[in-house]
């Protein structure tokens, strides 16, 4: 028989946003939470992505809960390995194992409108029930793998950057990498020296700035442990640094020349080959689409068994790969770097609304949610890193945290309310927010830089970025505010027939 459990919250996801969700429910004082998690361990993002050269392009101390700062991280930009040990240890010091559900990925959430309540189905067979849901299933959790002519022919081997292949031995092979976003930047560089010829398929350059990344000494580690303060404070000079760089990005897109000028002058310091450096450079706005990071990249480009081909991968004929363009290349592996499912993330297609309808089915013309959290007719439910939230220059651990608050205050307004009660945005609410945002989003360098991005959904609408500060995103979601949503109870014809049967003993 299936397993069925009541809980007060199910969160979805145990990345940074799940185990975050989780640490502030406990701090609430709420203990009665599942963390349904797909895979045997936590850590999201960081747990499935274990490519060569995988590490983040923020800095270390910003990259990290404000509640829980780690003294020891090792360098100024931390590798994978370090991050994932980080979440583990997150979950381990917050006495987060004994919500944790492993092996349990989320296949079907429907509202029940007479309960006032969500059931959930799980790949494994468990069911469960719970009076809100938090979906952390982030927009970084499923690869986007492009459907390319003759690819089930191929006779080597074939790998999502997402999917690493580890007993794939890529030395002395013909290896073809798709993409050139911030995972195809960081395993160019790792695999060159070791391979027979590398095909980097390029559709579009990315700008690429110079990676300040640096051992952190141990006297600054001891510091840190010794007076906590100072690495408070570290962070805080991080972060304020990222805060004034905002308006460049989101009013005054032409400040960002200065910072073209020195990504520029890093291509050119490694890349001498004229006929290069200009298959390189870029023709639209730094910072339309992500600035990437990489002191290594172009270096790696220069050597003799890298080619360039300045073309999308249009059809494979065996192990002949042929670009859009027509040029062909021969290949032993392909290795698709090519993104993730951000702007209609899978999640949705598995979430039933109260209207019968699935979350993905409400936003086929585009993701929208109030404050970046509640979608209308989805009462109860609320996404972190939902709609709206990303950044194009900071840490994406600081809208966790913002959007966290907002749960928080979520949940002590059920409590407030009292008895089964469910809270659904109004659609006059998130329409307004919607707009709100994209006004803002006209003048943005995502919308003027003369790029297509990632950041685009298929109607050409940015679903994806905050407009704005994180201090701004903080303000807005402090706290909810009642009158963007409708209060929902137990319907009259359902709590009828207890009445009856009330009446009838009192009598």
């Amino acid at each position: 028989m299936a397993q069925h459990e009541h809980v007060r919250v199910a969160v979805i996801g145990s990345g940074f946003g799940g185990l975050g969700a989780a640490v502030r429910l406990r701090r609430e004082g709420i203990t009665d939470f599942v963390v349904l998690e797909r895979a045997d361990s936590v850590g999201g993002t960081w747990r499935d992505n274990s490519y060569p050269g995988c590490a983040c392009d923020v800095p270390s101390h910003l990259y990290s809960f404000s509640f829980a700062p780690n003294p020891e991280w090792p360098r100024t930009f931390s590798g994978q390995e370090h991050i994932r040990a980080y979440l583990e240890h997150v979950a381990d010091t917050f006495g987060l194992r004994p919500h944790l559900r492993p092996g349990h990925e989320v296949t079907l959430m429907r509202w029940d409108r007479e309960e006032l309540r969500w059931d959930i189905e799980t790949a494994n067979g468990a069911c469960f029930t719970a009076d809100f849901v938090v979906s952390a299933t982030g927009p970084l959790s499923d690869p986007k793998t492009p459907d390319i002519p003759g690819l089930a022919g191929f006779p080597g081997k074939v790998f999502h950057s997402a999917r690493w292949d580890h007993d794939a031995d890529l030395t002395g092979k013909r290896v073809a990498v798709i993409g050139t976003g911030a995972s195809a930047i960081q395993i160019v560089p790792a695999i060159q020296p070791k391979v027979a010829g590398l095909a980097l398929f390029q559709r579009t350059p990315p700008w690429v700035m110079p990676r300040m990344d640096r051992r952190i000494s141990r006297a600054e580690r001891w510091l840190h442990r010794a007076l906590p303060v100072t690495g408070t404070a570290r962070r805080g000079l991080l972060w304020g640094i990222r805060e004034l760089q905002v308006s460049a990005f989101t009013k005054h897109p032409n400040e960002l020349g200065v910072v073209e000028k020195i990504a520029r002058a890093n291509m050119a310091k490694a890349i001498k080959d004229p006929v290069l450096r200009a298959k390189l450079t870029p023709s639209y706005r730094i910072g339309c689409k992500r600035i990437l990071l990489s002191s290594t990249y172009y270096p790696a480009l220069a050597q003799r068994n890298v080619d360039v081909i300045t073309s999308g991968l249009a059809e494979v004929r065996g192990s002949t790969l042929v670009a859009s363009d027509g040029t062909e290349t021969e290949a032993d592996a392909i290795i698709f770097g090519t993104g993730f499912h951000v702007t209609d993330m899978p999640i949705a297609e598995r979430v039933v609304g109260a209207e019968g309808i699935t979350l993905a089915e409400s936003w086929k013309d585009g993701m929208q949610a109030l404050r970046g959290a509640s979608a209308a007719g989805f009462p109860n439910f609320m996404t972190v890193i939902g709609p709206n939230t990303g950044l194009g220059n900071s840490s994406m651990v600081l809208v966790i945290e913002a959007q966290l608050n907002y749960m928080a205050d979520y949940l002590r307004q059920l409590n407030v309310l009292g008895g089964r009660v469910a809270l659904d945005a109004r659609a006059s609410a998130v329409g307004a927010w919607d707009r709100r945002i994209q006004e803002r989003m006209k003048r943005t360098v995502w919308n003027t830089g003369g790029c297509n991005s990632w950041y685009l959904d298929a109607h050409g609408r940015n679903t994806t970025v905050w407009p704005g500060t994180t201090t701004e995103l903080r303000r807005v979601t402090r706290s909810v505010d009642l009158s963007e949503y409708e209060v929902v109870r137990i319907p009259e014809r359902a709590a009828a027939p207890a009445k009856a049967v009330a009446e009838e003993v009192v009598g």
